[in-house]
């Protein structure tokens, strides 16, 4: 769970899904898509960064890595050719494994109400190859397979003090609770 606001977290991905809209590409489905393979992973790492968690960023480390080592190995031995050009590196799509790492790991370490939207962004991530005819379904399938897996199995859930309010109809107070 995330111990600090997360307004700062909520205004960076706004700020940065508005700010999409100035790169340049053929499509506003690909240029969202381009924007979020990168603005995910990067509020993942951003995240640890603002919370000064150590471990989140070693754990980022790893399953970052491990992700896009094991997506560049495959697009370069297995050599599906791409359905729009006759360049042979379609499979697996690394847009969707780098957005994909990140929402998993952003789920796995700090909890799923705040992976959510990213989560969202990974799947828009993935559409967006098949839509714009740069992947075969089963490349984005595979991507999104690969950062899942090695981001829940290489990051650690986050260790420290969490606070959280609790509002009902009978109490209101926070929640305090420690992970170790």
């Amino acid at each position: 769970m995330i111990t600090k606001d997360q307004k700062p977290l909520k205004k960076t991905l706004l700020l940065l899904t508005l700010l999409s809209s100035l790169h340049a590409s053929s499509s506003t489905t690909q240029r969202l898509g381009d924007f979020l393979a990168i603005a995910i992973p990067t509020t993942a790492y951003g995240t640890t960064l603002y919370l000064d968690d150590k471990e989140g960023q070693k754990d980022f480390y790893k399953a970052y890595g491990t992700t896009m080592a094991t997506t560049l190995l495959l697009k370069y031995t297995v050599r599906e050719k791409r359905p729009d050009t006759d360049t042979r590196d379609s499979f697996p799509s690394g847009h969707t494994s780098s957005a994909m790492s990140g929402a998993t790991f952003i789920h796995k370490k700090y909890g799923f109400k705040y992976a959510l939207p990213a989560y969202l962004g990974a799947i828009y991530t993935g559409y967006s190859r098949v839509h714009v005819n740069r992947h075969h379904p089963r490349d984005v399938i595979a991507g999104a397979f690969i950062g899942a897996v090695s981001s829940w199995y290489l990051t650690s859930e986050y260790k420290g003090l969490s606070l959280s309010p609790q509002i009902s109809s009978e109490y209101q107070g926070v929640k305090v609770g420690f992970n170790f």
